[in-house]
């Protein structure tokens, strides 16, 4: 081989002129063994990941389609709220006299007609006040019996009118003791012509007992140093009280309509209106109160319940709407399917909005004007999955 006649032939050359030599081939040989192993390798190809969010059916026919649309809505505004008893509305139920209960019968939540008894309390103030009242029918009695025979002497000279007038006057005193001390009675709950230290708390108005400050037994103070017995509100119409950011104040005008949901309700909408919008703003939260009128004959709306309200403001814009059945709710999310090809649909992320129509949704993002979007989005789905 070449090889061995050169390194034969090289016998005779000198060591320096022989290293070079065997330098080059060495690198010459180890070239080609890298050359040989990289043609032996094979070039690795690129597979492309398939799209899962691609459907492909094979009769597209079956499933109808709608086009997006465009319609002028109302800018929404949203604010935490709490069902509240209209003020107006709420009257509170006191005892003007002092004493002990004797009979409790009705508590906190019940729901009470107006002239119902609420409790039954022996007071010794009412006691007293009859007491001073049946004094004042005996003196005003007596005064009347003086001023007949008073008239009685006048008119055959036996008294002078000096005498006449002392009567009269003596009897107008006493029948005027007599008409204050039956107020006093009727004011502390008794009855002057059924005298009895017992009171008959009874409700000033039909409604719902929302506080309760007395129990059994319990003693009975005047009201200027205790609270109120019962609370009673009519509940029949209610205030939704709602906190709305400083800047979203100027998008909300009086009387203007409000959408109610309850947390309690979330499938049910409730409307109301605005009828009034604090002037104080909290310093802390930067928002400030917004008031709602709403009616509750139903009687579902409780006292304290949270709620979810949408304001409409002035102003509109074009968006694009969809009806909700081409909405499919998955992974927390909301989805349609928009036509991409002649059997091809893709799966959409979108972002709904409010329910502006019965079965008529906005969409605020993922879909655009003119798109063909499947019109049963459960139907398609269920289909695709038996292919």
């Amino acid at each position: 081989m070449t090889f061995a006649r050169l390194t034969i032939s090289a016998l005779r050359w000198p060591v320096r002129a022989i290293a070079p030599l065997l330098a080059t081939l060495i690198a010459a040989g180890a070239c080609g063994r890298d050359q040989a192993a990289q043609a032996s390798t094979p070039e690795p190809k690129i597979v492309e990941a398939s799209d899962t969010s691609l459907v492909l059916v094979t009769h597209p026919e079956r499933f109808p389609l709608v086009v997006v649309a465009l319609r002028a809505v109302a800018d929404n505004l949203g604010g935490t709220c709490t069902v509240s008893p209209d003020v107006n509305r709420v009257v509170p139920v006191n005892a003007l006299g002092g004493g002990r209960v004797v009979e409790l019968k009705a508590s906190l939540g019940d729901r009470v007609q107006q002239g119902q008894t609420l409790v039954t309390i022996s007071s010794p103030d009412l006691s007293n006040a009859l007491g001073d009242h049946l004094k004042a029918a005996a003196d005003e009695a007596l005064a009347h019996k003086q001023l007949d025979r008073a008239r009685l002497l006048f008119e055959h000279g036996g008294i002078a009118k000096k005498d006449l007038e002392v009567a009269e006057a003596a009897e107008g005193k006493a029948a005027v003791d007599l008409r204050t001390t039956a107020e006093r009675v009727r004011m502390l709950g008794g009855d002057s012509a059924h005298p009895t230290p017992l009171i008959d708390l009874k409700a000033p108005i039909a409604g719902t007992i929302i506080e309760q400050s007395v129990t059994p037994t319990a003693g009975v103070k005047s009201p200027d140093n205790a609270p109120n017995l019962f609370t009673i509100a009519d509940l029949s119409h209610v205030w939704v009280l709602c906190d709305l950011h400083e800047n979203d104040l100027p998008r909300v005008r009086m009387g203007e309509v409000a959408r109610i949901r309850l947390d309690a309700y979330p499938d049910r909408v409730l409307g109301g209106r605005v009828s009034n919008i604090s002037q104080v703003l909290d310093s802390n939260t930067r928002t400030a109160r917004v008031r709602i009128e709403i009616d509750n004959s139903g009687g579902f709306m409780r006292p304290g319940m949270f709620a979810v309200a949408e304001f409409e403001s002035g102003n509109r814009e074009n968006r694009p709407v969809l009806p909700t059945t081409t909405i499919m709710q998955l992974h927390d999310a909301d989805w349609v399917f928009v036509k991409v090809g002649p059997a091809s649909f893709r799966r959409v992320r979108v972002q709904g909005g409010r329910e502006i129509a019965p079965g008529l949704q906005e969409i605020l993002q993922g879909v655009s004007r003119g798109q063909e979007v499947v019109r049963d989005a459960l139907q398609f789905v269920q289909a695709s999955e038996q292919q």
